[in-house]
């Protein structure tokens, strides 16, 4: 049988021959067997102290089901679940948790851009390593956490995930961007809601398009695989520079004033540069 993880966490059709609810509640309870064992684990339960897991997704229509199995599996297993509930920016479940003071084993649901493919599981602020995802696939073939009465889990809305992530942006910025004028193109994705609203809070004036997700027109039409609407956009409203997001948001792409496309070497050029000026 090939290995269920890849590269990038566990991709495949929603609902075709590999992710489905049936696996996504499983991988969540073998998850939830593997990452939370060990004597802190232990010591935490004795305590009273349930784990915490902090669940995101992006906004593909699929990604409803398969977060709500994932809930379901962890909550079985006696994990408190805070579900980010709004699509997310890939980067978020990680960022965003800086911002307070949890102590969580992270599981997430970033999907890639790839049609309607999903990562189904990352850690932290790292990708899990090889040997522990293959213990998560061997748990997949044994018992189950099966607590029951108070020591299941708990499944609550993480209602201030979106403005923890923005300050955790805002907070990595040394400069602001006062008297910029900036097109975003949200690509109908997971930087719909933060994209703009992190630029305009670090004094840049915002023009937004491809901010009208619904579950269905993710990188359809717009974003950093198709420039054209963000050129035209940047020429028509006279922008300084626009920036075109993938629908997961961890990707970018950018044009300037005069709709010149500023391709990934380009920028990281210019980052190399400006770090240089800097004495970093």
């Amino acid at each position: 049988m090939p290995r269920l993880f890849g590269t990038d966490g566990v991709r495949g059709l929603a609902n075709g021959e590999v992710i489905t609810a049936d696996l996504a509640m499983g991988l969540a309870q073998a998850a939830a067997r593997v990452l939370t064992s060990g004597r802190h684990a232990d010591a935490q339960r004795a305590s009273g102290k349930r784990p915490t897991a902090v669940l995101a997704r992006d906004p593909r229509v699929s990604g409803e089901f398969i977060s709500a199995a994932v809930a379901a599996g962890l909550a079985s297993s006696g994990v408190d679940v805070l579900d980010r509930c709004h699509p997310d920016p890939r980067g978020g479940l990680s960022g965003g948790r800086r911002g307070g003071r949890l102590r969580c084993h992270g599981l997430g649901l970033p999907q890639s851009g790839a049609g309607q493919r999903h990562q189904v599981l990352r850690r932290g602020r790292h990708q899990l390593p090889d040997e522990v995802e293959d213990r998560i696939e061997t748990a997949l073939a044994e018992p189950k956490l099966t607590p029951t009465g108070g020591d299941v889990g708990r499944i609550r809305r993480f209602s201030d995930a979106e403005d923890r992530y923005i300050i955790h942006l805002l907070g990595a910025l040394d400069v602001r961007l006062d008297g910029l004028h900036v097109v975003i193109d949200a690509a109908n994705g997971a930087a719909a809601a933060v994209s703009p609203q992190a630029f305009s809070d670090a004094g840049a004036r915002v023009t937004v398009i491809g901010n009208d997700p619904d579950g269905l027109n993710i990188n359809d039409g717009v974003g950093s695989t198709h420039l054209e609407a963000l050129q035209a956009a940047v020429l028509e409203h006279h922008a300084d520079l626009g920036i075109a997001h993938d629908g997961d948001a961890d990707r970018c792409l950018a044009v300037d004033a005069s709709g010149a496309i500023i391709d990934g070497d380009r920028m990281m050029a210019i980052l190399a540069l400006s770090l240089r000026e800097r004495g970093c």
